[in-house]
């Protein structure tokens, strides 16, 4: 049973904040194209301060995000690895870190990570046996990541978009999701 939030209104419990990349710490690239490199990849604002609070308050943040540019041959691997150790090196500027990263490099229906399955979590969750699944919210941006969430029992807050391409499978994560938020500092301010 997933459980809700606390009387504060707050996930004063959560103890893991797994987080989606693409649309949640970065600006999401246009349909079609991917995020593969530092050069195009632009942190939304206050994303930093926001990773930053997380990992003050003891919280572990790990990146859960569907790479499907590498299936596709658009890049690889290794370039997703380079980008999110430039990524590390950026947050440690403003005294933030991820504490780890689970990339599924899948074309759909081809493997058991791709959100919204739950692979990314459970390997996660072997990675770092003290998380728990009534300590834990997944932030995303999308209706596959909700639904990884569901399908994971574990709390979601969802990132609003106004995309008029995502407007049914928004409708549909705006009734999955357990909280809403307009981004990812607006999240961590209202809800940790």
């Amino acid at each position: 049973m997933i459980r809700s939030l606390g009387a504060a209104g707050r996930f004063s419990d959560v103890e893991f904040v797994f987080v989606d990349r693409d649309g949640v710490i970065n600006e999401k690239a246009p349909t079609g194209e991917y995020v593969y490199d530092w050069e195009h990849f632009r942190p939304l604002p206050g994303v930093e301060a926001a990773i930053a609070m997380l990992n003050n308050s003891g919280r572990k943040i790990i990146v859960v995000t569907n790479q499907r540019g590498v299936a596709l041959g658009r890049y690889q691997l290794r370039d997703v690895e380079q980008l999110h150790a430039h990524l590390q090196r950026h947050l440690a500027r403003f005294g933030a870190r991820v504490d780890a990263f689970y990339v599924c490099p899948h074309d759909r229906n081809q493997c058991d990570c791709r959100k919204p399955k739950t692979g990314l979590l459970e390997r996660a969750f072997r990675d770092f046996p003290q998380a728990k699944q009534n300590s834990s919210v997944l932030i995303g941006d999308s209706l596959s990541d909700i639904q990884a969430a569901k399908n994971f029992e574990i709390r979601s807050i969802l990132l609003r978009r106004q995309l008029p391409d995502l407007t049914l499978q928004q409708d549909e994560a705006l009734k999955l999701a357990t909280v809403t938020s307009g981004s990812l500092p607006e999240a961590v301010e209202i809800y940790f």
